[in-house]
């Protein structure tokens, strides 16, 4: 949360209003934790960045013409401590989501961002991700997201 707390300052003064002080929050960190999904990169024992890797895919996906029975690695909570931007740290844990994917026979990997979230929106396409669209998300009203997929090959896994 401490992470959480150091980054959602800068995301408001940039326009990105996806996370405040209601969300994220130690609740839904909590059941990350206890669902074994939340991932964590530390550079000299600091906490650098968060990653949620997940499976689960929000109904509104099937907006962007998503099939939500195909099975999808999803990042949620995707954060990085603003002392260690640039550094590759967003990257090591998208790589990761990778990684859990190949290991669970899953081809596709999805995620979603804010449309004033200038970074993901460099970072994601840079990975391999395609834009599918853009949706509204009922549990975070009046905001827009945008929609990246990427499917794995069959020789990279």
């Amino acid at each position: 949360m401490a992470l959480v707390r150091r980054v959602v300052p800068l995301m408001r003064a940039q326009g990105n209003l996806q996370w405040d002080d209601v969300y994220p929050n130690p609740k839904v960190f909590g059941k990350d934790i206890a669902a074994g999904q939340l991932w964590v990169t530390e550079v000299d024992g600091a906490v650098a960045g968060v990653a949620a890797i997940t499976t689960d895919q929000s109904p509104e996906y099937a907006e962007v013409g998503w099939d939500l029975n195909e099975p999808a690695v999803v990042v949620h909570r995707l954060a990085v401590d603003p002392a260690y931007r640039g550094v590759g740290v967003a990257a090591a844990l998208m790589q990761q989501a990778e990684l859990v994917a190949r290991e669970r026979g899953i081809e596709v990997l999805r995620i979603d961002t804010n449309t004033e979230n200038a970074a993901t929106q460099r970072l994601f396409p840079k990975l391999g991700y395609t834009l599918a669209g853009e949706i509204g998300l009922a549990f975070r009203p009046g905001l827009r997201f945008l929609c990246y997929e990427k499917r794995l090959d069959e020789a990279a896994r």
